[in-house]
């Protein structure tokens, strides 16, 4: 059969390929063990959703929804991860179920390095012939250099993988049904076919973002109502806060939640902020759904679920003031009362925050990162949150100069009866220990300001110390942010990781770089070199900076200030 006969033969009346008789399995790597599994995997679950459209058979295989509390997990309050031999018996109980897979799919930040490579392990050796692709976060920072790492991969699929998702499978059901060998002698391999690496056929795939944000499908979400042992894992998701001081991740919250579950109404950042890394989201390229299509998935999620309360994990909810101010008649058309939050920069906490919470609208997170002036410069977040210049606000009887866009924001979320939560890193490069401590003392303001009653209480505070953040960020120097290239960085990481690069600046992906990013799995946590030495990218002596950690880690930052 000739090759255009071989495609003709295996597409629809819509020009996609028929994916009938596909089985295709994503996995879900686990997140941070300290925190609660409180993030739904909704990008395998759109994926999912794609690929059954076209008639393919998929499961989802989530390990990051465990939390094992028995002897095992003691001094660890949410339980402990599944062991690698639970771990093992699980995909063999899947697989036993759903049967040989044709390709199977991991889905993982780059914090999810050393679990790739070793549920990569279990899966090449029970599954030796399926077709195994590593996306998502980790897959799109290192590159083809995850190759030496996982060397069971086939492919890595970078940024979005809405589109590219049914490239792969077409050229899977086409190694499936052909064999690599026929494929590659009969030009039927893709363009992402980019060669042998270490004796095994490589493909890299390359995504990018859909037109049309609101035709993108509903997640599978039923992919997860029963596991290999008929746990109800969305269940599990829902039943866990994803914002307050129980989910552990840096929020706090005066109000609580039942039953909550997660979504994006918007992809990509216009913004570049220097220790962000944006290319696993859409880069800088920003894109939104429209009001009326997130009006009715929250209506969807509410009848459906009985969630009381949604949380759209947007880096930049508000950047498009016409989509605001569309909100409350959206929602209100069909009956889209439940509510919500989600995450905006500071400057934009402004009159678009009253048809938000018109909407529904009561928590916005915030990365305020930083209080002091210079430190926002250096992370590239000054030309914004300075714009306003800085005012002298008096903190515990000592004087502080915070942004004036930083006041404004959080007084008007009060005006508009929505909890402002802030998070913040220390630690960044260049900064001393009184910057630190002018973002100390901003989170004493936050809390000042309440309990002086220099705003009114329309969130219904009580104990202020557990409705705002108190924790911190350590700085880290992520592949592929601009500040893993400052110099001051780059020497620390050529002298204690022992990092080389290559002609273009980029990190050579060896041994070195392999047991670095093995580190990066906990951005709370304070980096250790080779030697188990700590590393300490900002300008405070290393006794201080591991001093403040404590303080903050002990829930005491405000001792910070006594330094």
């Amino acid at each position: 059969m000739s090759k255009l006969n071989v495609l003709s033969a295996n597409t629809t009346a819509t020009g996609l390929k028929d994916l009938n008789g596909l089985r295709v399995t994503f996995v879900n790597m686990p997140l941070r063990e300290s925190a609660a599994p409180v993030v739904a995997p909704e990008g395998p679950a759109i994926l999912a959703a794609i690929l059954r459209n076209q008639g393919a058979s998929v499961s989802i295989l989530d390990l990051n929804a465990y939390r094992i509390k028995d002897d095992h997990a003691e001094g660890r309050p949410n339980g402990r991860y599944l062991s690698l031999r639970e771990v093992e018996h699980y995909i063999s109980q899947h697989l036993n179920l759903h049967g040989d897979q044709d390709l199977v799919g991991f889905s993982g930040i780059i914090t999810s390095l050393r679990w790739q490579e070793r549920v990569a392990k279990i899966v090449r050796r029970l599954q030796p012939d399926t077709f195994l692709v590593s996306g998502n976060g980790l897959a799109t920072e290192i590159k083809r250099g995850l190759f030496n790492w996982i060397p069971e991969l086939d492919a890595i699929a970078r940024s979005e993988g809405d589109d590219i998702i049914l490239k792969i499978a077409s050229d899977v059901q086409d190694i499936k049904q052909h064999g690599i060998d026929t494929v590659l002698s009969n030009g039927l391999v893709s363009e992402y076919y980019v060669g042998e690496h270490n004796d095994r056929h490589r493909f890299v795939y390359e995504g990018g973002r859909p037109t049309n944000l609101d035709t993108i499908p509903g997640a599978a979400w039923d992919l997860l109502e029963s596991d290999p042992f008929g746990k109800n894992i969305l269940e599990t998701y829902i039943v866990s806060p994803i914002w307050g001081l129980i989910a552990n991740n840096s929020s706090a919250a005066p109000f609580t939640m039942k039953r909550s579950l997660n979504t994006v109404s918007s992809r990509g950042c216009p913004y570049a902020c220097a220790f962000c890394y944006r290319g696993a989201f859409g880069e800088r390229n920003y894109g939104i759904r429209s009001a009326e299509s997130i009006a009715v998935q929250m209506k969807l999620y509410k009848d459906t679920y009985g969630v009381d309360f949604i949380g759209y994990l947007d880096d930049n909810f508000a950047v498009n003031k016409k989509r605001m101010d569309a909100l409350p008649a959206a929602f209100r058309q069909v009956g889209a009362d439940v509510r919500w939050g989600t995450h905006a920069r500071m400057d934009e906490a402004d009159q678009r925050l009253f048809p938000m919470s018109e909407a529904g609208c009561v928590y916005m997170g915030f990365g305020a990162e930083s209080a002091h002036e210079k430190t926002l410069t250096r992370m590239h977040k000054g030309g914004f949150i300075l714009r306003n210049g800085v005012k002298e606000t008096i903190v515990d009887g000592r004087p502080y100069y915070f942004p004036h866009t930083m006041i404004d924001g959080i007084k008007n979320c009060h005006r508009a009866a929505v909890h402002a939560n802030c998070t913040w890193i220390m630690g960044y490069p260049g900064e001393t220990l009184d910057e630190l401590k002018t973002s100390v003392a901003f989170i004493l303001w936050q809390q000042e300001i309440i309990t002086s009653g220099q705003v009114e209480n329309n969130n219904g505070y009580t104990d202020v110390r557990e409705a705002i953040n108190r924790k911190m960020f350590t700085a880290t120097a992520y592949p592929g942010t601009e500040m893993f290239n400052e110099p001051s960085v780059r020497k620390i990481l050529i002298n204690n990781f022992g990092l080389t690069f290559d002609r273009n600046d980029d990190p050579i992906c060896d041994e070195n770089f392999h047991n670095y990013v093995l580190e990066l799995d906990d951005a709370t946590k304070v980096l250790n070199d080779k030697d188990g030495n700590p590393i300490n990218f900002g300008e405070m002596p290393l006794n201080d900076f591991l001093k403040a950690r404590e303080f903050i880690d002990n829930n005491s930052v405000e001792k910070i200030l006594e330094m």
